[in-house]
């Protein structure tokens, strides 16, 4: 769902002249938030503090990427094994979003962040000491419980911190740091698996070192007022969002399977094509496609939601099939170039879809409907890859991945047709200008 305005911003928009805020209509900041944090000094370091604490519990979680082909030769598993230790985080994380979502907007955003701290710390000290199959599939579980109860407080805290209330800047900032730990990780662990001292432990002792100062960050948020009283209940999104939530939750699903396939598989699917076994490789190709992401992120902030989208999507299915005859015809520069197309979609996607859905979220509900966001696109991470990974057990990983990639953006296809037809229905999603403040 487009961004609306209201007649005021639209008439301000043609004539040029500074919009005035109407603070009824769009919230800055969560009405139980303390107001009077935003003018203190050091307002700006909490913003970029969290940013911090998402992109390190981000990393932490994608350490694993390059290890993964290690892991198998010294405990013995498959690559469906792969997918499902990646599914258990999955399983685990999504749970953790349902509840840590409106339960950090009743009793504030530290309660649940702490704890989510501890988590993230606990999981990587069980990576670092596993002797077997098992003790990946708890470390996964400790890090999904761990990212789930961040995810949604973290940005939802970047849109009540963000100096001037700008939410397109605080869903910019949470993209950036979402998909820059997802590249961060596999780059950060295949250096010092390939070059440093024991390959298995260091990455996650490093990751346990960083979380350090997010818990300094997350101890001095702002103190919040309960809103209401949390109370579990069956996931809900708000009459008023859930155009924005279908549509961008449907486009950002999509965005996350190639996210997942990246982060699972495709390491081995380099070092298979390459010949070589570099683990720095098969992490550098799981962090270019998540950097021409965040790339396509900053050069595409400001464009309204549904156009990134719909410029997204396309890309998104165009670098899915060039992965598929990478594989086919045996080439790594094609593998490449199509490592940098599907990013470069990846992005404009997410981006797209998070601006719409956070626009689209009321104030009091933000960090439960955001978080429900989330679900949406983890189930992409983890639900598709699973079925890749038993595909690749019957007919080999050169087939399962081609035979996914070419599904997937089929996919990407006919939602991308979907949303062109939604646009051209609707009037005020063709001609609406995005808003932007004064400090966009």
């Amino acid at each position: 769902m487009e961004e609306r305005m209201p007649l005021d911003r639209l008439t301000a928009a043609h004539s040029g002249r500074t919009p005035r805020r109407d603070h009824r209509a769009e919230p800055s900041v969560c009405p139980h938030t303390d107001q009077d944090t935003r003018a203190r000094p050091g307002g700006r370091w909490r913003f970029w503090g969290a940013a911090y604490a998402l992109l390190i519990l981000l990393t932490g979680t994608n350490l694993p990427t390059p290890l993964y082909r290690e892991y198998q030769a010294q405990f013995g598993f498959s690559p469906l094994v792969v997918t499902l230790i990646f599914a258990a985080y999955v399983a685990a994380l999504i749970p953790s979003l349902l509840v840590a979502g409106p339960l950090s907007d009743a009793v504030g955003r530290r309660k649940v962040l702490l704890p989510a701290v501890v988590l993230a710390a606990l999981g990587s000290m069980v990576f670092a000491l596993a002797e077997g199959t098992a003790w990946l599939f708890a470390a996964r579980i400790l890090q999904g419980l761990a990212l789930g109860a961040a995810s949604g407080p973290l940005t939802a805290s970047l849109a009540e911190l963000e100096p001037t209330g700008n939410r397109r800047k605080a869903a910019l900032v949470a993209t950036v740091a979402s998909v820059g730990g997802l590249g961060l990780g596999p780059v950060l662990a295949g250096l010092l698996a390939q070059y440093a001292p024991a390959p298995h432990v260091l990455p996650f002792v490093v990751e346990i070192v960083l979380l350090v100062p997010a818990a300094a960050v997350i101890i001095a948020l702002p103190v919040t007022r309960p809103a209401t009283r949390w109370r579990p209940r069956r996931p809900e999104v708000p009459t008023e969002a859930r155009g924005a939530f279908a549509t961008s939750g449907t486009a950002g699903f999509l965005a996350f399977t190639v996210i997942g396939l990246f982060l699972t598989l495709i390491p081995t699917y380099v070092t298979t094509l390459s010949g070589s076994k570099n683990l720095l490789l098969g992490g550098a190709a799981v962090a270019l496609m998540l950097a021409c992401s965040v790339l396509a992120q900053l050069v595409a902030y400001g464009r309204p939601a549904r156009a990134l989208e719909l410029t997204g999507l396309p890309l998104l299915a165009t670098g899915l099939v060039a992965l598929a005859l990478a594989g086919a015809v045996s080439s790594l520069t094609l593998l490449l170039i199509a490592t940098v197309v599907a990013g470069t979609g990846q992005g404009l996607v997410f981006l797209g879809g998070l601006t719409a859905v956070s626009q689209a979220a009321a104030a009091e509900r933000h960090a439960e409907v955001l978080s429900s966001f989330y679900v949406i696109v983890y189930l992409g991470v983890g639900l598709p890859v699973i079925g890749v990974g038993f595909l690749a057990t019957v007919a080999g990983l050169l087939a399962a991945v081609q035979y996914f990639a070419g599904g997937v953006a089929l996919l990407c296809v006919t939602v991308l047709i979907v949303l062109a037809r939604v646009r051209h229905r609707d009037p005020a999603i063709r001609s609406a200008a995005p808003f932007r403040t004064a400090d966009d």
